[in-house]
């Protein structure tokens, strides 16, 4: 009987255990997105009705030169960002691969500022750049050496946030290299020993090349991340100095949180979407033709 009566359930099993994932994924992603997308098309301020005014708010966009900074900007930070943390990242896997005593430590040192607030890294940070008492400053003094305003002057402010940020995620790019290496067989290197490539030789004929995977994850990954500066730039420079190190993700919430204009921040948001989805794209373009031609 129990059986029976449980016949009709076993079709919309699968559909009633996904249904509380579907309904938060309509409710908190779709609704939003679509919502977000009308408003980039309406003048608003929270205070009255949203105003549709067509394609103004993107017009006005790229017709501001302090947007387009802010774009440079965010390219500028995205390039440093990603070579960044693929270099670094790179070099501590290769580091800590090594069967040595206290690598796991070693790992675990490299990790931590991952898992560290990033505001919290943003005030440390702050206060060892400081121009009059700040650790590095002094340190630099101390060589002889005259430091620059980091956070102040706008021709080191950016790259000095963007350096900052790899410090801090490239023990995570550290930690998927690292599985990419252990992942290639040990007889390749070997076989390639005894074929007599010195290290270098072995590294970069037969480990970047069979890391590639890897890479080109690593730089996906990378890519889409290097958009995601909010939490640094808020907590060290705010935008400045001199819109220096405003991005498009922190000109989303100027322009929505502080001037309140919620269809124009919209259309930001937008644009941003369409850049890392461009580059996403040609980022598997890429790949896809290097693997033919590879191979």
């Amino acid at each position: 009987m129990a059986k029976r009566g449980l016949r009709w359930y076993g079709p919309l099993a699968p559909w009633i255990l996904l249904a509380p994932t579907l309904l938060g994924l309509i409710v908190f992603r779709i609704v939003p997105i679509g919502g977000s997308l009308y408003l980039s098309f309406t003048d608003w301020n929270l205070l009255r009705n949203p105003e549709f005014v067509g394609l103004e708010n993107y017009k006005e966009a790229f017709a501001d030169p302090a947007f387009l900074q802010v774009v440079e900007n965010t390219l500028f930070f995205s390039l440093i960002y990603v070579v960044g943390v693929m270099v670094l990242g790179l070099a501590l896997a290769v580091l800590v691969n090594r069967k040595m005593r206290g690598s796991n430590f070693f790992r675990a040192c490299y990790y931590l500022p991952v898992v560290t607030s990033a505001v919290a890294v943003g005030i440390v940070w702050s206060w060892m750049l400081s121009p009059r008492y700040g650790a590095i400053n002094l340190l630099l003094e101390a060589l002889g050496i005259k430091p620059p305003y980091w956070l102040g002057d706008p021709a080191w402010a950016l790259p000095t946030v963007a350096f900052i940020q790899v410090w801090k995620m490239a023990g995570y790019y550290m930690m998927i290299f690292l599985a990419g290496l252990q992942d290639i067989p040990l007889s390749v290197k070997e076989a390639a020993i005894v074929d007599g490539a010195n290290p270098r030789q072995t590294f970069f004929r037969v480990t970047l090349p069979m890391l590639s995977p890897t890479t080109f994850f690593v730089f996906t990954v990378a890519l889409i991340d290097s958009f995601k500066n909010f939490e640094l730039i808020y907590a060290m420079t705010r935008g400045g100095p001199q819109n220096a190190t405003n991005t498009l993700v922190y000109d989303v919430y100027l322009n929505a949180f502080v001037h309140y204009r919620m269809g124009y921040s919209s259309a930001v948001a937008y644009i941003l979407m369409a850049i890392v989805g461009f580059a996403t794209l040609l980022n598997f373009y890429v790949k896809k033709h290097w693997v033919r031609t590879q191979y």
